[in-house]
């Protein structure tokens, strides 16, 4: 028996072997490429070339930015900048040099009214870290005019004919401590704290209590008497506070506000004085009284009577 061998199906039944072959070869041979043909990234000689019939030798010479970058792609691949690219990188160098020297910016050049009405948008965290970034920003942040926008739009625009004494960046920071001191009272009564609330209170034969039960109370230990009662005969009432305003003084300070047991029924009027002892605020005298809706009541016999 005579076996004939035909090239083209011999071909046909590798061709899948082939096609594989050429695939995984492929990738193989561009990474070797690129390899041999990338170019080197430290600047080299560039080698001699003749000119004007002579022949020179050139060396490249790196030049690097102002923040130790190189200047352009050329000196990265040793070649000579273009004077017009030299031109450029001297007159930006030039330009920020002088404003440094000279201490000019943008934040310089703005209206006073401007920058003031920019910074009213920060919060009082974010004003406190905007100062602590260099001294221009430290300068606008500490502005009496900015403190003053930050005062009436976290607490009230009741005090803007004052001039406080140290400037109102103090009297913001003076206005916040005793905000804080102020909803501690509120936290120990949540608590019924009657350590917590012995120490809120300043012993002196002075201090005074009057409770929304209209009950009056003189003297350190009959005013830490009645907080006993208070706490021994009612749960932990979780006030709602609202409309708080506070006047600080030197060694004195004192917050008005309106507080709810049930935001259905009526507020409290609420008055706590304040007085600075030993580097702390200490509560000398609260006030309660309910709240009478008289308007209500008169609108009702009208409507009634």
């Amino acid at each position: 028996m005579e076996i004939s061998y035909n090239p083209s199906i011999g071909l046909q039944s590798h061709q899948s072997l082939i096609i594989a072959t050429i695939v995984t070869l492929l990738p193989l041979l561009l990474a070797v490429r690129s390899l041999l043909f990338r170019r080197p990234h430290k600047p080299n000689v560039s080698p001699p070339a003749p000119s004007a019939g002579k022949e020179e030798t050139k060396q490249a010479t790196p030049s690097c930015s102002c923040n130790g970058t190189s200047g352009s792609e050329a000196f990265l691949n040793g070649d000579k900048a273009a004077p017009a690219e030299e031109d450029m990188v001297t007159a930006d160098v030039s330009k920020v040099a002088a404003e440094r020297q000279s201490g000019a910016s943008m934040m310089e050049q703005l209206v006073p009214e401007i920058t003031t009405h920019a910074l009213s948008y920060l919060d009082y965290p974010s004003l406190c870290r905007l100062s602590m970034t260099n001294s221009l920003m430290r300068k606008a942040a500490n502005d009496d005019n900015a403190w003053k926008a930050l005062y009436h739009k976290d607490f009230t625009l009741e005090q803007d004919s004052i001039t406080p004494v140290n400037g109102w960046k103090a009297y913001y920071a003076a206005t916040r401590a005793i905000m804080n001191v102020n909803t501690e009272f509120f936290n120990i009564i949540r608590n019924r704290s009657l350590t917590a609330m012995s120490c809120f209170w300043l012993n002196a034969d002075y201090v005074k209590c009057v409770h929304a039960s209209g009950e009056h109370f003189s003297g350190y230990n009959a005013v830490i008497q009645s907080w006993q009662l208070a706490f021994n005969w009612e749960q932990g009432v979780d006030f709602q506070v609202r409309d708080v305003r506070a006047r600080v003084l030197t060694d004195m300070a004192w917050v008005t506000m309106k507080t709810f047991v049930d935001m259905d029924s009526g507020p409290f009027n609420m008055t706590n004085i304040f007085e600075f002892h030993h580097g702390r605020w200490y509560l000398v005298h609260h006030h309660s009284s309910v709240m009478l809706l008289a308007d209500a009541d008169m609108e009702h016999q009208i409507v009634h009577g």
